[in-house]
């Protein structure tokens, strides 16, 4: 259940009498979902991706005012800070799988809050709100590596989707249900008003067969999107994989200044190298900004060490993270990453 059926019907409640609701939510699948289920329930207002780093920061707030919007949802939102929460001038319902985090002022939905290794995904909470989309609040779970307690409905209802498939990892990677979840990703991938003329087009989708088999001008709109960027993706992918050693770390880095593939990527070495611990950079602007994965590690407090002292930042859940750093940095900061899970 992961929230309590009292906590699910506050936020169906403020969902229901919300008039213009603004809808932030992160730039990954289940951010995504989790958006497209509140709206594609509730039918009006506004999305804004947090598509810089996973906290919302005061100067978000003008949104607020720009959209006339009389409630805020945080969506799969790792940090508000403070700031945003005060310069907020509506009702702010955050709903979230990080942290926890203590903040004033705000309505704060998270399961880690009474259980710190409940870590159910922010699609799972927002399905359990609304009971209706079945296949997005699939996907977004799955995507995000959770096998959700509905797997046997959806396998009931699309049994062509994800066939026989027991785990996780190949539902997400050998399946057709997998191809969306890519589609998805590569729908989030560019400039922010091309992300979201894709989620508009999200929202209106009928069936998961509208995408998969084409059947309309929207879904081979997003289609088309997605085999361009799976071009790309396929290619960074072969040289991750042919980089790949007999130690127990897999780096692969790439240069790029334009779209960043480093979480699916490292979902994907991670699902083909179980045994290793994954990181996948990006170089942009002298930065290095990576995605961490690891099945048999704790990343965070590895993380945490790994950055003390040097120019950047990070965290995440407890097998997968982000992370930035400086170039000048990433020798170093892989260095002390090898020596701690040696």
């Amino acid at each position: 259940m992961a929230l309590t059926e009292k906590q699910y019907d506050k936020i169906r409640e403020e969902l229901d009498t919300s008039q213009n609701p603004l809808i932030f939510f992160d730039s990954d699948a289940d951010g995504l979902c989790s958006f497209l289920l509140f709206y594609r329930y509730k039918n009006e207002g506004y999305g804004v991706i947090a598509k810089t780093h996973p906290k919302l920061t005061a100067e978000f707030a003008r949104k607020i005012e720009e959209n006339h919007a009389d409630k805020v949802f945080v969506l799969d939102v790792a940090d508000v800070e403070q700031e945003f929460i005060d310069a907020s001038s509506a009702k702010v319902i955050w709903i979230d799988h990080h942290g926890p985090y203590e903040r004033n002022n705000v309505q704060y939905f998270n399961p880690r809050v009474s259980n710190q290794e409940d870590n159910i995904p922010t699609t799972n909470l927002c399905y359990d709100v609304v009971r209706q989309d079945l296949w997005i609040a699939t996907l977004g779970c799955i995507a995000d590596y959770f096998m959700p307690p509905f797997i046997e409905e959806f396998r009931e209802q699309y049994p062509d989707l994800i066939g026989d498939k027991k785990t996780v990892g190949d539902m997400y990677f050998d399946t057709p249900l997998g191809e969306l979840i890519k589609i998805f990703s590569f729908c989030l991938k560019g400039k922010a008003s091309d992300v979201m003329r894709n989620v508009k087009i999200l929202t209106r989708i009928d069936s998961p067969y509208e995408i998969l088999n084409k059947e309309t001008a929207r879904g081979k709109f997003l289609h088309k999107k997605y085999e361009k960027a799976k071009v790309i993706y396929e290619g960074l992918l072969k040289n991750a994989i042919d980089s790949a050693d007999d130690s127990n770390l897999l780096v692969f880095t790439y240069e790029s200044d334009k779209t960043s593939f480093t979480g699916d990527l490292s979902n994907e070495l991670l699902y083909r190298f179980p045994d290793k611990m994954i990181i996948v950079g990006r170089k942009k602007d002298g930065d290095v900004r990576m995605s961490l994965r690891g099945r048999d590690v704790i990343i965070p407090p590895i993380l945490e060490e790994a950055l003390n002292g040097l120019e950047g930042y990070g965290g995440g859940h407890e097998h997968a993270c982000g992370c930035s750093i400086k170039e000048v940095d990433f020798n170093e900061f892989l260095d002390r990453i090898r020596k701690k899970i040696e």
